[in-house]
């Protein structure tokens, strides 16, 4: 637990990368080299499901929490190609990723389905990291603030306050994923704080300030610790710096600078 009362929590998604070798050999790098700050930093790993099994097996037991990148909405059923929650929770996840920006992106993933895949994980037992952000042209036009709060609204929608504080929101810039460019510590703190207000609003502040927000977007060791300085980003959303063990290692390692 960190002075603001929440417990940072880095997490690393793979996306579409590694093969079940790779990912294994990963898995180990990643658990030996973040034995260290385990007791101040929640670790969370999330491979593509051919490695879930085997990641798995290979953390169980240690500090390293296993995340999925997608699931469906529903148990079971004829949805070719889905992963049901049910399905994660029994191979060994306690988080999944749900509208991820590619997601919604390339897969037409709307809010609605959104909260129906956060919904269907907490009901199972899983803790959803619900992703929410603007593309460039939104930023650019003014609309951020409006693009979130729709995200935010509409994500969470039909989930009780007693599942929030199961639950990560992620803030993730579409316009900084992959890209190089990373919002500001400033910039990424307005629209937590934003966040951290829609969420007062929705659920109360006692609840509103226990809710972990993630930053998400072009995460380096180079400029985790001035993000995690500020009041309200409460961890990482890491993408390609997570594919390798040493630079993901040095995120969770960040010395955050006082707030």
């Amino acid at each position: 637990m960190n002075s603001k009362g929440r417990k940072p929590i880095i997490a690393g998604n793979w996306k579409m990368n590694k093969t079940l070798e790779e990912a294994k050999k990963l898995a180990i790098e990643v658990k030996n080299n973040t034995l260290a700050r385990a007791p101040e930093v929640e670790v969370v790993i999330c491979p593509p499901f051919t490695a879930l099994t085997e990641v798995a097996s290979i953390i169980k037991g240690s500090h390293v929490k296993l995340g999925a990148q997608n699931c469906h909405w529903k148990d079971s059923g004829a949805f070719t190609g889905e992963i049901s929650p049910i399905m994660l929770k029994d191979v060994g996840c306690e988080y999944v990723i749900v509208g991820h920006s590619e997601r919604r992106q390339y897969f037409g993933e709307t809010d609605e389905i959104v909260s129906m895949k956060a919904k269907a994980a907490l009901a199972h037992g899983l803790s959803p990291i619900v992703c929410v952000g603007e593309h460039l042209e939104h930023r650019e036009k003014g609309m951020t603030k409006d693009i979130i709060r729709g995200q935010v609204i509409g994500s969470l929608r039909g989930i009780e306050a007693e599942e929030i504080l199961r639950a990560v929101v992620a803030y993730e810039p579409v316009w900084a994923i992959g890209t190089g460019k990373t919002a500001t510590p400033e910039q990424a703190q307005e629209v937590h704080a934003f966040v951290r207000n829609l969420l007062i609003d929705l659920y109360g502040l006692e609840v509103a300030l226990k809710v972990r927000i993630q930053y998400g977007g072009s995460v380096k060791p180079a400029n985790i610790a001035a993000l995690m300085s500020e009041v309200d980003i409460d961890g990482a959303l890491v993408g390609g710096a997570s594919l390798e063990a040493i630079q993901f290692a040095e995120i969770v390692s960040y010395e955050a600078k006082g707030k």
